[in-house]
């Protein structure tokens, strides 16, 4: 099983890996993509009020753009580390023990407008790039990694937990994968999609679907994972699951 995260635009700093390496990623033949990219940022930063435009974001976030400008020589710590925020603080690696983590390395992954597709320890800088930033000279994301990430996600041979937020959904699609929404409900029982807060819950089931004693390799295994771990996960069509919050 495979859950695919989206990324978040918050990062932590620092790190105690090598300066970014390509080759040490995971999914190598997204490289060529990932190098254009990284390059077409490095050299951007040298303009910051291009590269504030380019990115959607103000120059007093000249920051953002410094993390760019040392892409190639700050350090790396792994994805699941790097990316922070409300999915992520609800994700709470820090809190699974060592052999939660293990599992959680091989079935995490995160989409990324950088680097396409990483698994939880591939080791990267922090950076900036969104699946709507408009690059000078690229057009859209979406078609720049479609044609390359999309053979790389048909060729995945395992379930396919998608949580990814609808932006990086957008830069390829996953044959047959499994989606979810966050509904709420409420004492009517009446229900509807929550999209401010949906991180959080989605965190916790990325968290339970990681960390699970028994890999889940069919939607029922999901459905199970879930109920197990106190969440109202309901079949809502044959790859669509809905998670059903009290409002």
């Amino acid at each position: 099983m495979l859950v695919l995260l989206p990324p978040s635009e918050t990062k932590a700093d620092g790190g105690t890996g090598t300066p970014l390496e390509l080759d040490s990623l995971s999914f190598p033949e997204l490289n060529p993509v990932r190098r254009k990219l990284a390059d077409a940022l490095v050299e951007l930063a040298d303009d910051l009020p291009a590269a504030a435009a380019a990115l959607g974001i103000s120059e007093r976030q000249s920051a953002e753009v410094e993390r760019n400008a040392r892409l190639r020589s700050a350090p790396t710590t792994p994805a699941l580390r790097r990316y922070t925020g409300v999915l992520y603080d609800a994700l709470d690696t820090a809190g699974m023990s060592k052999t939660e983590l293990r599992r959680a390395g091989r079935r995490l992954a995160v989409a990324s407008a950088l680097f396409g597709l990483l698994r939880a320890d591939d080791p990267i800088p922090p950076y900036r790039l969104s699946a709507g930033s408009k690059l000078p000279g690229f057009g859209s994301l979406r078609g720049l990694w479609r044609p390359a990430l999309e053979p790389v996600l048909a060729g995945l041979d395992e379930l396919v937990v998608d949580l990814r937020s609808s932006p990086y959904a957008a830069l390829a699609k996953v044959p047959a994968a499994v989606t979810v929404r966050v509904l709420t409900e409420d004492g009517s029982g009446l229900r509807k999609t929550v999209s401010h807060h949906n991180k959080a819950h989605k965190g916790r089931l990325a968290a339970a679907l990681a960390t699970s004693p028994t890999e889940a390799s069919t939607v029922e295994d999901v459905l199970r994972v879930a109920s197990r771990a106190g969440l109202e996960l309901e079949q809502a069509g044959e790859r669509q699951l809905d998670l059903v919050i009290a409002g």
